[in-house]
């Protein structure tokens, strides 16, 4: 008679049973501790990175209040050296323009005087400059007629060249029509003349006495 063992499959689901409420091997263990390890060297590197981008902005930031503090002490001193540079400007201004009055006090008189005498009734001057070689002339007129009587009364004298006409332009006030000009005079700088030499005489033979 032939027997069949039914008890053996029972008791593999058994022992199947009792192996899945056991803990875990240590391997996995192992690998969840590695994990761990890893994730907090991770936050720990994050953390000292943070910090020490957070110092070298701290170190930056002072080395640019630094540099401001020593820029706001040196713009005291630019300033002055600016001021000194200006007052110098100055200072050859005013000097160049004494040497030009001085060297062109002369002339300068001289053209005044023949301005007075050369200029026609109604006409008027509102500004003269002289650069030293060229007269600017600006005035108004009632007429175009006397504007070119007082260019040639200019021509007539010693001390003018021809004179330029730079514009005139009619000109309205209320019910007064008048014309505004400018003209360009050469000036004749005065020669400067020299005294003639002195003729030194021819030394004369002496004569010898007779015995």
């Amino acid at each position: 008679m032939i027997r069949i063992n039914l008890l053996k499959p029972e008791v593999k689901e058994v022992r199947e049973v009792v192996t899945a409420g056991l803990p875990k091997p240590p391997k996995e263990r192992k690998k969840a501790n590695i994990g761990t390890i890893i994730f907090l060297l991770l936050l720990v590197s994050l953390a000292g990175y943070y910090f020490y981008q957070n110092w070298e902005m701290q170190k930056e930031k002072q080395l640019i209040a630094q540099a401001q503090q020593e820029k706001n002490q040196l713009q005291y001193v630019v300033a002055k050296l600016d001021e000194v540079k200006l007052q110098k400007a100055q200072l050859e201004m005013k000097i160049n323009l004494i040497k030009q009055l001085k060297s062109n006090q002369d002339i300068a008189v001289k053209i005044m005087d023949e301005l007075n005498k050369r200029i026609p009734d109604y006409v008027w001057l509102k500004e003269a400059s002289y650069d030293g070689n060229i007269l600017k002339i600006k005035g108004q007129a009632l007429s175009n007629n006397l504007i070119a009587d007082f260019i040639t009364n200019l021509e007539r004298s010693e001390t003018f060249g021809l004179v330029n006409l730079i514009e005139s332009t009619q000109k309205t006030q209320g019910s007064t029509v008048y014309l505004e000009f400018s003209l360009n005079v050469p000036v004749k700088k005065p020669q400067i003349v020299q005294p003639p030499a002195q003729k030194t005489a021819a030394p004369q033979p002496q004569r010898r006495r007779m015995p």
